[in-house]
């Protein structure tokens, strides 16, 4: 075994030396702060959370694979803003984060100065050749109440699916059963069978230069991809953890495998 000082490069079992494919998952943190009133007292806590446990345990155990996550307070100042630092990655995720927290640094929301667009940024990237992934929640694609606004933005351009201008949630608590529309796709090569319930999703359109791979019983997509220049991207209609993708689901064998797919896939190597 090979590694550079990133841990990037191994070797093949030839002796060949190969990049791993380096992933970006932006997003899939928040801060909760409640209020405690206990007759004439009260108290205020606040703790912070993360929501990528069950993809960062499914990607770690492929050794192919080196997760970096990007939590949605540190994206604002984070986030590359250049192609050069955007190519440090094979595959870019953003999950659960809207369009400001990448649109508005402090050098535009609080200095009125000028900045790059990092969404026309992603896009070229993928157009270049890198691989895009949007998964479902409550800021993503159009979210909750349309806060997410990734509607008529370069990001849904890239994406397989046409984003709504409103809320796009579909709550389905008895449970959303996937049905497999490509079977013979890399990303579902052997996760067949009965797939665990998912709870809920994002609705959108499919545009008709993308590939549905699977599909809800309600005739929406649930995993949709496209090629976009040089570059492909997928959308996974749904959370990659609870709520919408329950305990059972993101435990099953099934999820590490269509994952570990998909950053492969994605990766494009």
């Amino acid at each position: 075994m090979v590694d550079n000082s990133n841990g990037f490069v191994k070797q093949n079992k030839h002796g060949e030396e190969m990049k791993k494919n380096n992933v970006l998952l932006v997003g899939e943190s928040w801060i909760s702060h409640s209020s405690h009133i206990k007759g004439f007292d009260h108290f205020s806590t606040s703790n912070y959370e993360t929501g990528h446990y069950y993809l960062k345990k499914a990607l770690e155990k492929n050794e192919n694979i080196n997760l970096t996550h990007l939590p949605s307070h540190q994206a604002t100042e984070e986030f590359p803003d250049s192609l050069e630092g955007l190519q440090e990655y094979d595959v870019i995720m953003l999950s659960d984060i809207g369009s400001n927290s990448l649109l508005l640094n402090r050098k535009v929301f609080v200095e009125g100065e000028v900045s790059p667009n990092r969404l026309k940024l992603i896009s070229e990237w993928v157009k270049n050749g890198g691989g895009f992934c949007m998964a479902g929640g409550y800021l993503s694609f159009a979210g909750f109440q349309g806060a997410a606004k990734y509607h008529n933005t370069p990001i849904e351009t890239i994406l397989p699916v046409d984003v709504y201008p409103y809320d796009d949630r579909v709550e389905v608590p008895e449970g959303v059963i996937s049905i497999i529309k490509d079977p013979h796709h890399q990303i579902l090569k052997g996760v067949g069978g009965d797939w665990p319930y998912l709870l809920g999703y994002q609705e959108a359109l499919l545009k008709k230069e993308a590939q549905l791979l699977v599909e809800s019983n309600y005739g929406h997509p649930l995993i949709a991809t496209m090629e976009y220049g040089k570059g492909r991207t997928m959308a996974w209609m749904s959370d990659i953890g609870p709520h919408w993708c329950p305990k059972a689901f993101a435990e099953w064998e099934g999820y590490e495998k269509l994952w570990q797919q998909a950053i492969i896939w994605l990766a494009n190597k």
